[in-house]
């Protein structure tokens, strides 16, 4: 009964709270991407190892390293905010026009079939185009405090080690939560580079096949592809859904859909099915169960946001739970095939 009450405790703290903890979120997210990409920039310079290399260029490497990683990161925001959002304004005032043509799609389908379908049930574009743009707003207004955090997440990284150190805690404590720290940093930099990796690559992939067959808001549908590809499962399927809806509904034939279907189907399988599951199969060893519970676990707490951020907050937990005897028994849960890191002594 105490441990029933102390979780609805806690996700009564985590949902009033979001205000709060999405930002920080953000900010992590920001911070662990931008190390990664920086860490990948640095293998491909000169002077990896201190040994053989100066240690002022070195470090002028590793200055560099982190230049070309705000860049990057950066880049792709200010192409958001100079390119893509304008066409999204668009789309927005589009939706009730597209709201009428799903309507007669829909009795077309009808009449054509002889199934009656309830139009009442139809999506509402408008309304769920509004939901997305407040929760967009939502966290653009979030975005002053999510560049403080990540400032000081910098600024304090150099010396965390330090303040571990400075706990105090016996020898096996000690290595016990650097192991669990250590885990943590690295498994989340991996998945978060080669799942933005493979996200970009999906958006381009995506928009140039788009492009090509002439679908409107090409570089909308890019980009809301390469954001949905962070959420498991459901994001690839709504990723090649609204871009789908949009050809049957938008296109004077059935054309049109049928070859974004075959395009983003090709572009998903290559990337989603194949290229994906290699390259985090190292990383991750999760049940998909356990991904979607926790996918509609956070999504009802945080909305689209904990969606997105729901298998970080996942693999931290998988990693944490595995160390200790008394909740070695939910990293097997939460594993894919019941074999979990060692416990560290």
């Amino acid at each position: 009964m105490h441990s029933l009450v102390l979780f609805i405790s806690l996700i009564f703290i985590l949902w009033i709270g979001r205000s709060i903890f999405i930002p920080i979120l953000f900010a992590a997210f920001l911070w662990y991407l931008l190390n990664a990409i920086s860490t990948y920039y640095r293998r491909i310079m000169p002077c990896t190892k201190k040994a053989t290399c100066n240690i002022g260029i070195s470090k002028t490497f590793n200055i560099l390293s982190y230049v070309l990683s705000f860049a990057s990161v950066f880049g792709v925001i200010y192409l958001f905010a100079t390119q893509i959002r304008p066409m999204l304004a668009q789309l927005y005032n589009a939706t009730p026009i597209l709201q009428q043509k799903l309507l007669i799609f829909t009795q077309y389908i009808s009449q054509q079939t002889g199934i009656t379908f309830d139009m009442s049930m139809l999506p509402d574009l408008t309304q769920t185009a509004a939901y997305v743009g407040s929760s967009l707003a939502g966290i653009a207004t979030s975005t002053g405090m999510v560049i403080i955090y990540l400032i000081f997440m910098f600024i304090e990284q150099s010396s965390f080690g330090n303040k571990i150190n400075s706990l105090k805690l016996s020898a096996p404590k000690a290595k016990k939560l650097h192991f669990i720290l250590n885990s943590i940093d690295e498994n989340m930099k991996k998945y978060l580079f080669t799942k933005t990796f493979i996200s970009a690559a999906t958006g381009i992939s995506a928009y140039i096949l788009l492009k090509m067959i002439g679908l409107e808001y090409a570089s909308v549908w890019a980009f809301i592809i390469f954001i949905l590809n962070y959420i498991p499962t459901l994001g690839s399927i709504l990723a090649c859904a609204l871009p789908i809806l949009y050809a049957l509904i938008s296109g004077d034939t059935w054309h049109l859909a049928l070859f974004t279907a075959i395009a983003l189907i090709i572009v998903e399988t290559i990337f989603g099915n194949i290229l994906d599951p290699k390259l985090t199969g190292k990383t991750l060893n999760i049940s998909t169960l356990a991904i979607l519970i926790n996918l509609v676990f956070w999504g009802m707490i945080w909305g689209l946001a904990g969606m997105f951020f729901s298998v970080p907050i996942l693999v931290a937990i998988y990693i944490t739970t595995a160390q200790f005897s008394s909740t070695r028994w939910i990293a097997v849960l939460l594993s894919s095939d019941g074999k979990i890191p060692e416990e560290s002594n």
